[in-house]
């Protein structure tokens, strides 16, 4: 043995909530198909993603601060109908 402990490298993403950073797999990543804010929680869906903790407060504070089309780089508000159920669907499960 060399004496070097191996870590794995664990990605991470900023939420665009709360703006704090977390592993990847903490965060629900969400894409944009049409005008539409679409959960994305494989992480297969093509095209660009935003990540969000899936709590109802950072989804709060994402909407409110219009976080989603400027990190998804769409221009007009985007419809998050379709996140805010999955997010409360989630919250209750868990």
């Amino acid at each position: 043995m060399s004496g070097r402990t191996r870590t794995e490298a664990c990605p991470e993403r900023t939420c665009v909530g709360c703006r704090k950073r977390a592993a990847k797999h903490d965060l629900l990543r969400v894409t944009a198909v049409e005008d539409v804010c679409v959960p994305d929680p494989r992480g297969t869906s093509p095209g660009r993603g935003a990540y969000v903790h899936p709590e109802p407060g950072c989804l709060v504070s994402a909407v409110r601060r219009r976080a989603f089309p400027r990190a998804l780089r769409r221009t007009g508000p985007l419809d998050t109908a379709a996140l805010e159920r999955y997010v409360e669907a989630s919250a209750v499960v868990q």
